[in-house]
């Protein structure tokens, strides 16, 4: 064997690379393997400056940035992108890179490993768009059972993909790199209330259906409190024109995607953090979203909807308590019963030291490593 050869790994994923931490984890972890890594997505016109990573970026820019005219122009420039290259896997990242990788890695005859990061074709975002769901699933179900790997998020969607296509998912959760902060910013520093409770919503997709609007009508029902909402989604300008005209908008601060430390530097002063998805859809009921590990890695007790995933993890800890439905006047009442016993909030965040030593990425990686391993 030349050992000047190094294997190399050619990674995609849709979005603009910034924020995704899941995917930079899968990066790492190739790299450990060793294999050489190029990961691949999308510029966009408003996308922030992409940070120096110890693996090749590259970021393409396309015509059109949503509908099915930037799919299919994605698509096809990552079908091309991936035919020009050498590689010896591909890491196809959700559902809307996998055609292309498939069809390279068999014309190519390397590995394909797909990482389907929730269960895509039951987004609420495709629930009144048959067609394009038809198009979606077709693609999932012709090759979905030709895969020699695959991983997921959790167990149920796991548990999905098994029973619809029998194929064994390999479970690697959004556990984020264990976080350490040499000392805390003071809440001053970073333009934030000192002695006001704060929650914090945060996340890359704050989009319908996961109970934003009901979070900020619920902040007029509790004076005193602040809200901070970090990161992007569909509903972010409906939600601040909400805020609005609630009168309210001095209480609910919007924050933008930022880099991870950044974030986390805001998300460690708060309160309480907050995920309300609605159990509308199959992939939200499932879903296990990557800030209900940020808030645990923060030390900050957790209020969220009662979803399976999410439950078992705040009720196996005990770091939270739950809505008991979507309307504001409820929520407003979660948040206030959250802070309303001082022993036991203390004791949540007790909790959450000890969850975020054993929820660690370095148990995760493990299977991962297993994974790549294999293949080089």
């Amino acid at each position: 064997m030349n050992h000047l050869y190094l294997k190399k790994a050619i990674v995609s994923v849709i979005n603009d690379l910034v924020t995704d931490q899941r995917v930079h984890k899968s990066c790492l972890a190739l790299k450990k393997s060793g294999f050489e890594v190029l990961l691949v997505g999308r510029q966009m016109r408003k996308s922030p400056d992409l940070p120096a990573r110890p693996y090749s970026c590259r970021r393409m820019k396309l015509i059109f940035e949503k509908g099915p005219l930037f799919y299919a122009e994605f698509n096809l420039r990552l079908f091309f992108f991936l035919l020009l290259k050498r590689a010896d896997l591909f890491l196809s990242n959700d559902l809307d890179t996998l055609l292309p990788n498939f069809l390279i890695s068999r014309l190519k005859r390397k590995t394909l490993v797909f990482d389907s990061h929730e269960y895509f074709t039951g987004t609420p975002e495709l629930a009144d768009r048959a067609f394009v769901r038809k198009t979606w699933k077709a693609i999932e179900a012709f090759i979905v059972p030709r895969l020699a790997e695959m991983i997921t998020v959790n167990d149920s969607i796991a548990g999905l993909f098994y029973d619809e296509y029998g194929i064994k998912a390999k479970v690697i959760r959004n556990i984020p790199q264990g976080f350490q902060t040499i000392e805390k910013p003071d809440r001053s520093e970073l333009g934030m209330p000192e002695n006001n409770k704060i929650l914090v919503l945060q996340g890359s997709g704050i989009n319908i259906q996961r109970g934003a609007e009901e979070l900020v009508q619920a902040m007029a029902l509790l004076p005193g409190f602040h809200l901070m909402i970090i990161g992007g989604g569909d509903v972010i300008d409906q939600l601040h024109k909400l805020a609005e005209s609630l009168g309210i908008i001095e209480r609910v601060r919007f924050l933008p995607r930022m880099q991870y430390a950044e974030m986390m530097a805001y998300t460690i002063n708060a309160d309480l953090g907050i995920t309300l998805d609605k159990d509308t859809n199959i992939n939200y009921r499932f879903s296990l979203p990557n800030k209900l590990f940020d808030y645990i890695q923060a030390g900050i007790p957790v209020l969220a909807s009662p979803l399976p995933e999410i439950k078992k993890i705040i009720e196996a800890y005990d770091i939270g308590s739950f809505i008991v439905n979507h309307k504001p006047e409820n929520i407003a009442n979660a948040i206030k019963d959250a802070f309303s016993n001082v022993e036991r909030f203390e004791k949540w965040k007790i909790n959450t030291k000890k969850a975020a030593q054993e929820l660690s990425w370095e148990k995760e990686e493990k299977i991962l490593l297993n994974i790549y391993g294999q293949y080089n």
